[in-house]
Formats: C-alpha cells, sequence, structure tokens
C-alpha cells in the first residue's frame, strides 16, 4: 500500500525542521515535533495533550531545562559528572584536598617558624563563634605554608587535643567552577562542600586566595554572591573556615564589605626577618638536596638570603631567597658531569642572583677586569680632549666594582658641565659600549613642563593612563644595570630635581603603583650647559682665555644646594683646542673609512687637508658639531658620486687634498689593497 503524508504531516515536519535550525542544532527532536503540532489549528493530537491540561508553552520549558537541554549541548564529560553527584558523591573529594592526606604522603614541607601565627590560628579555631583565622599578608611570606605546616603538626600529633583529631580541606575553585554552566550550578556545589564541612565536627575548610570567592556566582546587578552563602555559617561557628589574601586584595575587597570582616580574625603575616629566613632554608635543605642531589653550603644559604633581600626588590622573603637555592642547584644540574659541582657555594648563589636580578656578578670575572683594566685608556682613546674628566669617571667606576661603594646608592651620580659639542652625550655613549650595558637616554627638553614629569614615574590615579607605569621606572626595571643619561638637565621642570633626590640618596624610586625600582646599579649621568656661556666670554687680565671657576658660579645659581650635595663630582668639560680638532677629524675620517671598506675603497687624508677640516669644523659656541656637516658637505656628497659613476666605482683609493683654498677629492681606480680587507694606516697628527 503507498502510504501518502498528509499536508499537515508536512506542514509539522517543516516546522521542527526550522526551530531547529534557529536553535543551532543540528538533529530534530521529538521534543521539536511536538511543539511544531501545537501549530496545527485541526489535530486529534493537539485535542488529546490539551486534554492532558498540556500547552505549547509546556513543551518549550521542557526542551529548554528539562532532559532534552543537554541535547546536542552538553559534552560526554559533563553528564558523567552530573550524573556522579546524583549519586551522591562527597563533595569534599570531589571539591576539596585533604592536607593531613597530603602530609602523610610526605608532599607538605615542615614549616619552620611562624610559631606566634599557628598559635593564634589554633586559640581562633577553638572560639565557639567566628571561629575563621584570616591570614593577610604579601605574596610569598608563606600564607599557603602556615596552613600546609598546621595539617603536617596535625597529622604529626604536635598540636593540642583540641585539634588532633581535625582534617584540613583546601578548597580547588578551578574544580568548583569546572563544568557549571547554568544559574545556581556553582552556588549548589559551594553548599554541598559547605554542608558538609559543618556535619563533621573535625572538619576545616581552607580557601586559599579568598578573595576570589566574593563576587563568585554573582550575576550583574545581583547583590548574592558566594560569599553571601557563607556568611551565616560562618556566623554560627558552625564552619571553620581558614582564608588567605593579600594586603591589596584584603583593601579592596574584604574592607568593602564590613558584614563579611568581621567574621574573621585577621592574623597578619609578615615578611620573616634575614635571621629567621636563614633558618627557614636550613629547615628546607634537605629537601632541595634530596631533589637535585646536591648539597649546599651553610654560607650558601646565607648568602642568598642577603643578596635576595638586597637585589630581588618585587618579591618577598622568604619566597625569593627558597628560589635562588633552587635555581643555583638546577643551574649545575644543566651542567655536564665533567664540570657539575656536588656542593652549592657562595659562588654559584651570586652568579644565580646576578642572573635573576639582571645585575653584574659580585665577583668580578676575567674578561671584566680586562675592560676595566682598560677602560680610561679605552675612553682617551674614544673621546679626545676631556683626559681630567674621564679620569675621574673611569676611578668612580673601579671603586663601585671594587665593592668599595655606599651599597645603596647608585654607581655614581656624576654631572657633566661644559660647552656644547665638546663629547658630554659621547662620553656616555663610549661608557656604555665599554662596560657592555645598555645606554637608556631621556632628552629633558621633553619634560619642561610641570605635568610631563609624571610620565618618569606614571600618572597618578585618576588620571588617564595611570595603570600604564612610568617611563623611566619601567626602563631601569627591565635594565637595572645601565647608563643612564638625563641630557641637558637645566632644561626639566624642577619637580624632576626632587624626584631624583631620593634616586641619587638611596638608589630607589616609587613608581604610581607603589613599585619600588632599584637604581643602585646604574649609572646616573646628566650633562648640562650651564656656565658655558660665562666661560665663553673674555676674561679680564693678561689671561684671557682662562675664566676657571666661572661654569661653577653659574651651576650653584641653577641647581640647589640639596641637588648638588647628592652629586659624586661635577666633571666639567673644556673647550676643545686645536690638536684635539685634528684628532676629531682623524675619528670622522676613520668611521667613513670603515663604511667605505664594503666598496673597497680607501681614503686618505693629506695633513693640509686636515687642518682645513679643523679649522672649518670647530666653532667656539658649538664645539665639534659642525664637523659632521663639513665633513657630509665637502668629502662625503663627492664621494657618492665616483662611488656610484665614477672612478671609484670598482674600488680603489680616495685621496682628501687642498686646492685653492678648498677640499678636492681625487679618485684613483686602482685599489691599494695587498690583500682584501687590509686597512692603510692614516698619518699621525703632528706632535704640536
Amino acid at each position: 500500500v503507498d502510504v501518502q503524508p498528509t499536508a499537515s504531516f508536512q506542514r509539522v515536519i517543516q516546522r521542527s525542521i526550522i526551530h531547529t535550525q534557529s536553535s543551532g542544532r543540528e538533529v530534530a527532536s521529538g521534543a521539536n515535533v511536538l511543539v511544531a503540532i501545537f501549530s496545527e489549528r485541526e489535530s486529534h493530537a493537539v485535542w488529546f495533550l490539551k486534554s492532558m491540561n498540556m500547552t505549547r508553552l509546556d513543551a518549550v520549558t521542557y526542551m529548554s531545562h528539562g532532559a532534552e537541554g543537554n541535547v546536542g549541548r552538553g559534552s560526554q564529560e559533563t553528564r558523567e559528572t552530573e550524573a556522579a553527584e546524583q549519586e551522591g558523591q562527597d563533595p569534599l573529594s570531589q571539591f576539596a584536598v585533604d592536607l593531613i592526606s597530603k602530609a602523610s604522603a610526605g608532599r607538605i614541607d615542615p614549616l619552620i617558624g611562624r610559631d606566634r601565627e599557628v598559635d593564634r590560628t589554633i586559640q581562633v579555631l577553638c572560639l565557639r563563634t567566628k571561629n575563621n583565622p584570616l591570614y593577610v599578608g604579601d605574596p610569598g611570606v608563606g600564607k599557603t605554608a602556615i596552613a600546609e605546616g598546621l595539617a603536617l603538626r596535625i597529622h604529626n600529633g604536635e598540636v593540642p587535643d583540641v585539634l588532633s583529631n581535625a582534617v584540613i580541606y583546601a578548597l580547588d575553585m578551578g574544580q568548583l567552577l569546572a563544568g557549571t554552566r547554568y544559574r545556581g550550578d556553582f552556588e549548589e556545589r559551594l553548599k554541598a562542600v559547605v554542608k558538609a564541612v559543618q556535619d563533621d565536627d573535625n572538619a576545616i575548610l581552607f580557601i586559599d586566595e579568598i578573595h576570589t570567592v566574593i563576587g563568585a556566582g554573582a550575576t550583574s546587578g545581583g547583590a548574592m554572591d558566594a560569599s553571601n552563602l557563607l556568611k551565616p555559617a560562618l556566623q554560627e561557628g558552625t564552619l571553620r573556615c581558614i582564608g588567605s589574601t593579600t594586603y591589596k586584595e584584603y583593601r579592596g575587597y574584604f574592607e568593602k564589605d564590613r558584614a563579611l570582616v568581621r567574621r574573621f580574625q585577621k592574623i597578619d603575616v609578615n615578611e620573616p626577618t634575614i635571621a629567621d629566613t636563614i633558618k627557614i632554608l636550613a629547615g628546607l635543605k634537605s629537601r632541595y638536596e634530596e631533589h637535585h642531589k646536591i648539597r649546599f653550603t651553610s654560607a650558601a644559604l646565607k648568602t642568598a638570603v642577603d643578596l635576595a633581600a638586597r637585589y630581588i626588590n618585587d618579591r618577598k622573603l622568604p619566597d625569593k631567597a627558597i628560589d635562588v637555592i633552587d635555581e643555583a642547584a638546577a643551574a649545575q644540574n644543566l651542567l655536564p658531569p665533567s664540570r657539575r659541582k656536588a656542593t652549592v657555594g657562595t659562588k654559584e648563589v651570586e652568579a644565580t642572583i646576578a642572573t635573576m636580578a639582571r645585575i653584574p656578578p659580585k665577583h668580578v670575572s676575567r674578561d671584566d677586569k680586562v675592560a676595566l683594566a682598560s677602560l680610561e685608556d679605552d675612553l682617551k682613546r674614544l673621546v679626545f680632549g676631556q683626559d681630567p674628566a674621564l679620569s675621574a669617571l673611569a676611578s668612580a667606576i673601579k671603586l663601585s666594582r671594587a665593592g668599595l661603594r655606599e651599597p645603596e646608592k647608585p654607581v655614581g651620580n656624576y654631572l657633566f658641565s661644559g660647552p656644547t659639542g665638546v663629547g658630554k652625550t659621547e662620553v656616555a655613549r663610549q661608557l656604555a659600549e665599554a662596560l657592555g650595558i645598555k645606554l637608556m637616554r631621556f632628552d629633558m627638553s621633553e619634560y619642561m613642563e610641570r605635568h610631563t614629569v609624571s610620565r618618569l614615574i606614571g600618572a597618578p590615579p585618576g588620571y588617564v593612563g595611570f595603570d600604564q607605569g612610568g617611563l623611566l621606572t619601567d626602563a631601569v626595571d627591565q635594565t637595572p644595570h645601565a647608563v643612564l643619561l638625563l641630557d641637558e638637565i637645566e632644561k626639566a621642570h624642577p619637580d624632576l630635581f626632587n624626584i631624583l633626590l631620593q634616586v641619587m640618596d638611596h638608589g630607589k624610586l616609587t613608581d604610581n603603583n607603589g613599585k619600588i625600582v632599584d637604581f643602585r646599579n646604574v649609572i646616573l649621568i646628566m650633562t648640562t650647559n650651564a656656565g658655558a656661556q660665562e666661560l665663553s666670554k673674555k676674561a679680564i687680565g693678561f689671561n684671557r682665555d682662562n675664566r676657571e671657576g666661572a661654569d661653577v658660579e653659574a651651576i650653584e645659581k641653577m641647581f640647589t644646594p640639596e641637588f648638588r650635595n647628592r652629586l659624586d663630582a661635577v666633571i666639567p668639560f673644556a673647550a676643545l683646542g686645536t690638536d684635539v680638532i685634528r684628532l676629531v677629524v682623524d675619528k670622522f675620517i676613520m668611521q667613513l673609512d670603515a663604511q667605505l671598506t664594503e666598496r673597497n675603497v680607501e681614503i686618505e687624508l693629506t695633513d693640509a687637508a686636515r687642518d682645513w677640516l679643523a679649522e672649518r669644523g670647530y666653532d667656539r659656541n658649538y664645539g665639534a658639531r659642525p664637523l659632521a656637516r663639513v665633513v657630509q658637505e665637502h668629502i662625503k656628497k663627492p664621494l657618492a658620486d665616483m662611488l656610484l659613476f665614477g672612478d671609484l666605482a670598482g674600488g680603489g683609493l680616495a685621496l682628501v687634498d687642498v686646492k685653492d683654498g678648498k677640499i678636492v677629492v681625487h679618485g684613483k681606480g686602482t685599489p691599494q689593497r695587498a690583500l682584501p680587507g687590509k686597512r692603510t694606516a692614516l698619518p699621525a697628527p703632528e706632535e704640536q
């Protein structure tokens, strides 16, 4: 019999497909067909459904929230989890970690010290109501370690009888939130955990980072969240809860909810002293020795604590000291067996600190000794005519690397004074290159207004960009060992000098977010042209070119006494003489000669051409800066044409001479090199 579908049947099937597609599903279920049937006006099926008091809304609700709500959306894992929950699985085993079992398995380190905090915790847990301790302290001071240490003491029977049978459960917030899809799932799980703890008289709930619970589960605009679910149990004393949070989160979350704060007993967990931290490391030493198969000396532990406290400022003890010995031992395990040491000593700890804090090692290496021994000569070879200034600077650097400087100050605070174009900025650049460290230059002409000074340390809260940090503090935080050049400091707003006072005195600067940046490994160099105008004036008397002391008076007028008093030295740069200008000319020609090497071209300079360039490339008011323009105009431009279209296109010799009072460049197409890459020495300047 050929059965044909009726028109109403086809309409129902079509509507069910449309409903399925509009809801984003791929398979049409019986519930979709049921909803589509209600759209038919004349249907026996609709009559039977209505006679059972069923409406179209009931079918839609069943699809959205009933068993069919999971079709096409719920994963197999979610359904298995929900089935396990329906079977009555223990919420504590699902969403919490038993710290007593963890201690019995040997996975908790012993708690060293902190007797006052542990005694206070036990006392609070024994209260009739509000028996909820709250650890508040900076990250890394050991808040979680106190709770785990308490569990270890309970396991070892080292607590009063009142807690001898206690079991501490650490709430796993990730597991608690995993798989919650609908409104109320999270709250239902949390209430199940709370009820399980309330039913067990020996259970204690530990919530690490408890500020994450505040606001969890709340809908937008709703007042009910997880913290409000806990308040009744916390108040009655039926739920013993230990929480931990930081001072920042305590102020941001807890202090806003006074009703929640009063249900906890605050216990401040302060950073341990250096002596206490050394004891903590001594207690943990065996665990790390067993893990790394290496030994630690007592001196290494003490050095790790001392140097971590001094150089790692963005973290707290004992966390940073523990990381130091951990990394020092791990570094040895990365070495080949032939070079691996059986014992970690002071030297290995110092190298680890240098790597973690990005500072030079305390003990000077062989390469550093070579660089420091020739530092003064290297600077004098690159910067001419400023021997007294370079000697003073090199002596200060050696003093610092020898460990004889004041430990809380920068490596050096120097003010370079003198006319423009005499090499002040060049000295800072060459110093950074000679030491192999970064040069950070800030042009103070950009900070002439009061509001621009905040760019260095960050805008205050409430202003646009306050969360972005400051240019100066971020730069030094990323590169703690560097040469910091503040160019033309006299152009900056006077507020900047007040900021620099604590940098020069204590080697620290606090940005707008309260972060302390360490400047103790920074070489601070400031340049100024103050006094240059007075030095350029003619003096009265026979020695009219010498006006010593005039620049000092100008500097005293420009800078306040408290600023000058914090400077290690004011290093004056003298105007350049004729002999020095000839050396500067040779330096420019050597740089040009190095550029021409790739084109297989040499350049030679006659004495007459050298004198011509020295005369026209130096101005008493502008220093040696015009020399670069003179070299470009009279030598580089003619050379460019020769290299592209002339005699030097295939290599050769460029001879610079003077003819009829003008610079002339002669090109010879025959290469003058005996070997590729070999340079011809420049004629030495005549001795004056």
